[in-house]
């Protein structure tokens, strides 16, 4: 179970990277929005009502990159009115009480252990893998790359995941000198897309 869980998120992750890789790779081209997504097709989403954000891993040269995105992701899905974020103080502190090693990669059983102790119906965690500036000839610009999976509290399983990057340098920063949108403008951008996939099934 172990096993297949970490070749699950291994694969997420893989296929987000790719995702980001291509976004850089083409910098010098139009800006770049990817989105990778998965659901799971038995699971009945209208379950959840309650999440835990666990945090965020950071794969970023940006040492704050993961609690900001952090941070937004819970307060734009808060602001859905679809699920109760619970607040990140209560994450903490469950994640204290059950001394969970790493718990930005919780294994099947602490996200059991964990939806139990905090009363929530699915755990949240997510990677940031691009976080800051891309440049392309003379122009620069803010990118970012991010990852998220949600996993059922009865199980731990994956239900839904997905992968969003945006930003880069556009073909009119290039032309022009305009140095993209702001790092909130497309962090937002990232979150929304990504709820836009969790909430469409």
């Amino acid at each position: 179970m172990k096993k297949i869980r970490h070749w699950t998120r291994s694969a997420t992750r893989l296929a987000a990277l790719g995702v980001a890789c291509l976004a850089l790779v083409a910098g010098c081209g139009p800006r770049k929005t990817a989105l990778v997504t998965y659901h799971d097709a038995n699971m009945d989403f209208g379950v959840v009502q309650t999440v835990a954000v666990m945090p965020f891993v950071n794969l970023t040269n940006e040492k704050r990159a993961a609690g900001r995105v952090r941070d937004m992701f819970m307060t734009v899905l808060q602001a859905t009115g679809t699920v109760y974020v619970l607040p990140p103080g209560e994450v903490g502190r469950g994640i204290s009480r059950l001394r969970i090693e790493s718990p930005e990669e919780p294994t099947p059983d602490e996200v059991i252990a964990m939806a139990t102790n905090v009363g929530a119906d699915a755990i949240i965690t997510g990677t940031v893998l691009e976080y800051g500036t891309v440049r392309s000839g003379t122009s620069t610009a803010n990118i970012i790359s991010v990852s998220v999976e949600m996993m059922e509290a009865q199980t731990g399983k994956i239900v839904w995941s997905a992968a969003s990057t945006k930003g880069g340098v556009s073909a009119s920063d290039r032309l022009f000198g305009g140095g993209g949108q702001p790092m909130n403008g497309v962090t937002e951008a990232a979150i929304k897309e990504l709820m836009n996939s969790l909430f469409s099934n």
